[in-house]
């Protein structure tokens, strides 16, 4: 197949590695070029500039939003803020999140959007006129909206700023109905969802265990079934890490190395994730930590330790041509997106290693975002109309079965058999289902084809095929 135009523009970009990761899992599509390259293609990018106030003067903000496609409608992702943002590398995010939520079966295209400010250089009031101002030049090119795109959280990001967008976009937009459908990731208190928050992290841990329980391929690997004794590497200490790190503990791995910024922290017999978090909470950094057997100035080093698991959560480009010879670990969950390099990539599935993929293991987060949004449309929470119908259908069961058997349940045992879902049970639910079913469907696309050289490959032949077939049925207009 020839390389796509916008894979050759650049060897290096982000944008360019997607582009190749995509050609590479093309070939085993059966769809003509034309169709491919509609769906590698970005369809609209929008970038602008800003100015505010700032003290006595002005500055000038450079700003964008992609949507990458809109196979499904509205299309979906978050906003990044941070001074190295770009326009490829939004364009790269863009364009995982078309194929992320392909492959977890939510109907969105893919979107992203990017402000170039270190958010820790202004104060609040300057973030929430950055952040609103933005909002209105989104507005006024119809460029977000609960039909049409519906930005989130990302990295520099989090509820606050979810926050000053929605009440923007309702002013901006009076009446509406679904207005608050507009963006994903706010706080409860302003219609968000339980369980948003937590759900990336949650979602990355959920598909290292269904990864691990299969028997055959830890057979290949080495290992033995299970998650629980793993030893794993996590780079980042940020929402996503954190909580990745949190139920991870809960299913019983063993997190041995914490890696950030400021450097590295090792112990082969594990780490206390709340010792670890209240000391950096302190002091600013996870060095000199009492817990740690080993720690390393340079935080790259801390990736090349001895591990069963290493989970980048951070940035792209963590793991390359440079430093992959030194990996240790034997699966890489990607809970960052594109943290491998297509090279380095390359290297470790031909040594055998298992990539969980980015576009599939970080989708918890749009999975939630999805159900949020559902939430805002229907303005109900989940479980508010049937728990309580639930809770009284069990209770009537319950006292039947106690009454025909004459066998009587303790309080403990009565309350959990009795007691309906709460929202936040609900979504973990759904988000678990959904973690789920999608790993066993990428690996069943991996096993129907032995040249399929790994999990990222299979991704996205599943998400390619189910994005053709969303353009075929929609046919060309006019």
């Amino acid at each position: 197949m020839a390389k796509s135009i916008d894979a050759a523009h650049s060897e290096t970009s982000f944008f360019g590695d997607v582009c190749q990761f995509f050609d590479h899992a093309a070939q085993f599509t059966s769809h003509p070029e034309g169709l491919l390259d509609q769906i590698r293609s970005c369809n609209s990018v929008y970038r602008f500039r800003f100015p505010i106030r700032r003290g006595n003067g002005f500055e000038v903000i450079d700003a964008w939003r992609v949507e990458h496609s809109h196979h499904k409608s509205p299309t979906k992702g978050g906003i990044r803020y941070s001074e190295m943002v770009n326009e490829d590398e939004v364009m790269a995010l863009a364009a995982l999140m078309t194929y992320k939520c392909a492959i977890v079966n939510v109907p969105f295209g893919g979107a992203k959007g990017g402000i170039k400010i270190n958010p820790k250089e202004y104060t609040t009031a300057e973030l929430e006129t950055i952040t609103r101002r933005y909002t209105v030049e989104l507005i006024k090119k119809n460029f977000i909206g609960p039909g049409i795109d519906v930005p989130a959280p990302d990295y520099g990001s989090g509820e606050r700023e979810m926050s000053w967008i929605a009440d923007t976009y309702q002013t901006m937009n009076p009446g509406q109905l679904d207005a608050l459908g507009c963006v994903t990731g706010k706080p409860l208190a302003l219609h968000g969802i339980a369980g948003r928050k937590e759900a990336t992290g949650r979602g990355v841990a959920i598909a290292i265990r269904e990864c691990v329980d299969v028997a055959e391929d830890m057979k290949k690997l080495g290992l033995s079934a299970g998650i629980s004794g793993k030893r794993v590497i996590v780079q980042g200490l940020g929402n996503v890490g954190y909580h990745t790190i949190k139920y991870l503990l809960e299913f019983g791995a063993t997190v041995v190395g914490i890696c950030e910024f400021e450097g590295a922290i090792y112990n082969s017999s594990g780490l206390n994730l709340d010792e670890v978090f209240t000391h950096r909470k302190l002091t600013g950094s996870i060095l000199d930590f009492a817990g740690s057997q080993q720690e390393f100035k340079n935080s790259a080093e801390g990736l090349e330790q001895d591990c069963d698991i290493l989970v980048p959560a951070a940035l792209e480009n963590q793991i390359t041509i440079a430093n992959v010879a030194n990996i240790k670990a034997k699966i890489i969950a990607e809970a960052a997106n594109g943290p491998t390099t297509p090279d380095a990539a390359e290297i470790l599935i031909n040594r055998g290693c298992i990539i969980i993929p980015d576009m599939y293991c970080n989708a918890g987060g749009v999975t939630v975002s999805y159900f949020e949004w559902l939430k805002n449309l229907s303005h109900v929470a989940f479980g508010r109309m049937d728990k309580r119908y639930e809770e009284n259908a069990n209770l009537n069961l319950v006292n039947m079965v106690e009454k025909t058997t004459g066998v009587s349940l303790d309080a403990a045992q009565r309350s959990m058999i009795i007691k309906g879902a709460s929202e936040l049970e609900l979504v973990n639910s759904g988000l678990e289902d959904t973690m789920i079913r999608s790993y066993h469907e990428i690996r069943e696309v991996q096993l129907s084809n032995p040249k399929i050289d790994g999990l990222r490959t299979a991704a996205f032949v599943s998400s390619i095929d189910k994005v053709a077939v969303s353009y075929m049925n929609m046919g060309i207009w006019p």
